[in-house]
């Protein structure tokens, strides 16, 4: 009983070792990371992107709700075909 009291201690010690390893190691990295980053960035920054140009005619149309006449006219053909082959008609 003695025995195995003492390997439960013994593993307990190695998980919590181990675990403060991992959270060290990773700080340092994360530290080390974020200064190389940092310098990095000065020296490198990002490019501005800069918003694609847009049609004026798209623009307003889209922005309105307008809806061309084209795609009308195809919806309406569509619902007038397939009321005529379900028996729908008004």
């Amino acid at each position: 009983m003695d025995n195995m009291q003492q390997e439960f201690i013994e593993a307990g010690t190695l998980m919590l070792a181990g675990m403060v390893f991992v959270f060290a190691f990773l700080s340092i990295l994360i530290i080390f990371i974020n200064t190389v980053l940092a310098k990095l960035a000065v020296k490198f920054p990002d490019p501005i992107a800069k918003p694609p140009a847009r049609d004026n005619k798209k623009r307003t149309s889209k922005a309105s709700g307008d809806i061309s006449p084209a795609v009308v006219a195809a919806i309406s053909g569509a619902v007038k075909r397939y009321r005529s082959q379900h028996g729908q008609e008004k």
